[in-house]
């Protein structure tokens, strides 16, 4: 194993963005063989309003050095008036991600990232307590880095980057900096999404730690605590960055929502994952089943339980399947359920997908009305997710009305959801609002 890297010591700046002149830039852009490049109007108009991409299909022309383009490249209308500098990724389907609104060298994008990710970690820090010691410290465009997420899973602190613009040694060596400095964690480690790394082109990063305070015996594991449940975490493996810290507030809910409504005999999560909703539910449910198709997740969940186990005394059981395939065997059979959570995960990755997964959707959340308890004994509680960004609040309900009206069920919306605070929504950024929760009375 490489020797783990050890922190800069360089001192960290807080520097504002330095001021540009947009009309000399923009005539330097429109006369020059200066690096650049053109979007359509339409693209120029969302980057107004204070959106962050532009996709390929926007872009008019691009100046640059195909053989090794470049990180960073100045941002014209086609009119050639500057609109800033953006993150050029040439193979992405978004092509371009502003960084700023005036035209700024490499260097003054690091002194900018740095400024921003320190801001970004200290607004987390509020969100930490010996409850919770995890949390999401960066979320890419909603915290103005795009491309850069971090994750804090107790003492470890897991890395992505996600766009080719800040796929360098420079901002690793930077992030590395600033999460020493203000976290002092075990280890950080960068944990690639492959997907991504394929439609971006990034390179394939060390398989060693970034930086480890033990070099000789770095730290990949730990036990990490949301909402006083303890749970294990390996950064070499799981899902996104290891777990689903979006949602922890949406875990702690449902159980409150349970409670509140007396739905507490037997519940069911459909699509468990590792048991977050499943362990969240046995603090106050007689008796839990999680469902997944995935075996290597089970085991961790059978691990988070016997790390709970002071804490639960339902009757919990795990059951590795298709959801699809049980959920229509169960309802068939008349299997009952006073609690039923509904997480599957992303069905719709792309606009193109939204169809079929609305159908996936109403057939997972029709066999769960079919099942949850019916209102001659009190009603029953229905808590269902979507991860899709593609997929909207009005697809969502309505999908969910129609499978109430073929499992001739009248549902009360009690709450909508979304994800927790430190995955922040940013209004003219829609494609931060991903996660939606409804909690649904059933009668």
């Amino acid at each position: 194993m490489s020797k783990p890297r050890e922190p800069k010591k360089t001192s960290s700046r807080k520097t504002p963005e330095p001021p540009k002149s947009p009309a000399s830039s923009a005539a330097q852009m429109g006369n020059g063989p200066v690096a650049g490049a053109r979007i359509s109007r339409r693209a120029a108009d969302r980057l107004r309003s204070g959106h962050l991409w532009v996709y390929a299909s926007d872009v008019e022309s691009i100046t640059a050095d195909e053989a090794n383009p470049p990180a960073l490249i100045p941002v014209a209308d086609n009119r050639g008036l500057l609109l800033g500098t953006a993150l050029f990724s040439p193979t992405s389907q978004i092509t371009l991600r502003l960084v700023s609104r005036a035209e700024i060298t490499e260097a003054e994008w690091l002194v900018l990232l740095e400024d921003r990710l320190r801001r970004a970690v200290e607004k987390r820090l509020p969100l930490l307590s010996n409850e919770t010691d995890s949390c999401r410290l960066c979320f890419s465009e909603a915290d103005h880095l795009p491309g850069l997420v971090i994750d804090k899973y107790g003492e470890l602190v897991i890395l992505q980057l996600l766009a080719r613009g800040i796929d360098s040694d420079a901002v690793r060596d930077l992030c590395v900096r600033v999460l020493h400095e203000t976290l002092q964690p075990a280890s950080i480690l960068e944990r690639p999404d492959p997907r991504i790394r394929e439609l971006e082109g990034l390179s394939a990063p060390s398989l060693a730690p970034l930086w480890s305070a033990n070099a000789n015996e770095p730290a990949t594991q730990t036990l990490f605590t949301l909402n006083g449940l303890k749970f294990h975490f390996d950064a070499n493996a799981g899902q996104k960055t290891g777990a689903f810290l979006d949602q922890r507030t949406n875990y702690a809910a449902a159980a409150e929502w349970a409670q509140k409504l007396g739905t507490t005999a037997r519940a069911l999560d459909v699509c468990t994952y590792q048991g977050g909703f499943a362990l969240h539910l046995a603090r106050v449910c007689q008796r839990v089943t999680g469902v997944d198709v995935s075996h290597a997740s089970l085991e961790v969940a059978e691990k988070n339980l016997a790390a709970n186990r002071e804490k639960i005394l339902a009757e919990v059981d795990w059951i590795e399947a298709d959801a699809f395939d049980l959920l229509r065997d169960w309802s068939d059979a008349r299997e009952i359920f006073d609690t039923i959570v509904v997480d599957p995960p992303a069905f719709a990755k792309t606009r193109r997908a939204v169809e079929g997964a609305l159908h996936g959707y109403k057939e997972l959340n029709l066999r769960a009305l079919k099942m949850v308890r019916a209102g001659t004994h009190g009603g029953g509680l229905l808590v269902t997710c979507s991860c899709s960004h593609h997929v909207d609040w009005s697809a969502l309900e309505g999908t969910v009305a129609s499978a109430a009206s073929d499992a001739h069920r009248r549902v009360r919306i009690v709450e909508r959801r979304m994800a927790a605070p430190d995955h922040p929504v940013v209004l003219n950024l829609p494609e931060t609002e991903y996660l939606k929760c409804l909690v649904l009375a059933v009668e």
